[in-house]
């Protein structure tokens, strides 16, 4: 049998074999360098010590983020969860007039209304306290 040429597919095959793997090895080195960098800033915010600043709360958002998981139960069943995830932050402007965002790390949300002045706690990227001015 003479060869008639390559087979159908076969230039694809290999070129799936060879790039696919690189694909899978980039997402997952994404993902590792994530968690890692998320670690990094939670590990540096934490070790931040907290500093008590005089200021006025000029913003406050909300940013949900969702989040879709798929699962194989081995039955070729495929099940499906959704969940959402809200992370509050509040902006503050100090008497200089510079401002600056918090991620909101313990629930002040809805306890701080635009418009309010006060001493805030802040530790690193986060607000971890805000205690009102009288008057």
């Amino acid at each position: 049998m003479s060869d008639m040429g390559p087979s159908f597919g076969g230039g694809m095959s290999s070129f799936m074999f060879s790039v696919v793997p690189i694909l899978v090895i980039v997402v997952f080195a994404i993902v590792i360098v994530r968690m890692v960098m998320s670690g990094a800033r939670y590990v540096k915010n934490a070790s931040t010590p907290q500093e008590s600043v005089c200021a006025k709360v000029v913003a406050k958002r909300m940013d949900v983020r969702h989040y879709t998981n798929q699962h194989n139960h081995g039955s070729g069943a495929i099940h499906t969860s959704n969940s959402s995830r809200t992370y509050y932050y509040i902006t503050l402007e100090f008497d200089n007039g510079d401002r600056k965002e918090y991620l909101d790390v313990k629930n002040l949300y809805g306890l701080v209304v635009e418009g309010d002045t006060g001493y805030a706690a802040v530790q690193g990227e986060w607000i971890v306290a805000f205690e009102r001015s009288a008057g």
